[in-house]
């Protein structure tokens, strides 16, 4: 199979050196003077990249994806399966698919769900769109593990986005917890400890969370206001802990929203 990855970075190089491994004709474009990839022939240009190629797999920032799609329009055709593994919204993806529609080829929404260095084409991800259950046969058998996920173009991030403000945020609470840990010559515990408490994180706990907190939420509200003041007395920014406070006020004042669990709808205290 000959193929076009579109974006030579960190995760395209891995996905371009894959499909190489594999046995394609893999070519490859990327402005950046990035590092040559054994079994890559790379190319001056996008357009030159995608020509006579049936699979195009575009790796770029979310900001990028419909300009690499401009540059490229005139080269798709009948045929061709084009793939964007951008992190974009559901709107944008959309847009991404009548653009690639209006030049004949098949467009999928492909969501990235792990990192990929050290995985490659194996990293886990899910994907959507009139060309979804094409593209996961493609990867999956060349060792992927692509999740086709019902809807249009658009369906797969937003189910990565969602997780995103879970995970993103987690990572920011990090920050902003150890930041102050630090400054409070705590750090070292506090990382042992909050290794060990998410280590313990099973479906059973995140429902007493949410249980815990429809219940509790008065108190846990006095509870983050005290972290806060700890926080800027120490001179530590405390955007995600004043976040947390908007958000318990909320619940104090509104109850628990309706949560679809794995289980069953949360509607504690309603």
């Amino acid at each position: 199979m000959r193929v076009a990855v579109l974006g030579l970075g960190e995760a395209g190089s891995a996905f371009a050196s894959a499909l190489a491994d594999a046995g394609d004709e893999v070519h490859g474009y990327d402005p950046a003077p990035v590092q040559a990839i054994d079994g890559v022939h790379r190319h001056r240009t996008s357009g030159a990249a995608v020509e006579g190629c049936s699979l195009v797999i575009a790796v770029t920032p979310a900001s990028q994806a419909r300009s690499v799609i401009e540059n490229v329009q005139g080269r798709l055709g009948s045929g061709v399966l084009y793939a964007d593994l951008s992190t974009g919204s559901p709107g944008l993806k959309e847009t991404l698919e009548e653009m690639v529609a209006r030049s004949g080829a098949s467009f999928v929404d492909v969501a990235l769900m792990a990192p990929v260095p050290g995985r490659g084409l194996a990293t886990p991800a899910l994907a959507s769109g009139p060309a979804a259950e094409r593209y996961a046969v493609l990867i999956n058998g060349r060792g992927g593990r692509v999740e086709v996920v019902e809807g249009r173009a658009g369906a797969a991030s937003a189910r990565k986005l969602l997780r995103s403000v879970m995970m993103k945020g987690l990572a920011a609470l990090l920050i902003e917890s150890m930041e102050g840990a630090t400054r409070y010559d705590q750090g070292e515990w506090l990382w042992r400890h909050l290794t060990e408490q998410l280590a313990s994180i099973d479906e059973e706990l995140m429902e007493r969370l949410l249980s815990g907190t429809a219940a509790h939420a008065g108190r846990r509200l006095e509870e983050m206001e005290a972290s806060r003041d700890l926080l800027a007395g120490m001179g530590v920014p405390a955007d995600m802990t004043t976040a947390t406070i908007a958000r318990l006020r909320r619940i104090v004042e509104e109850g628990l929203p309706e949560i679809v669990t794995g289980t069953r709808i949360d509607q504690a205290d309603r």
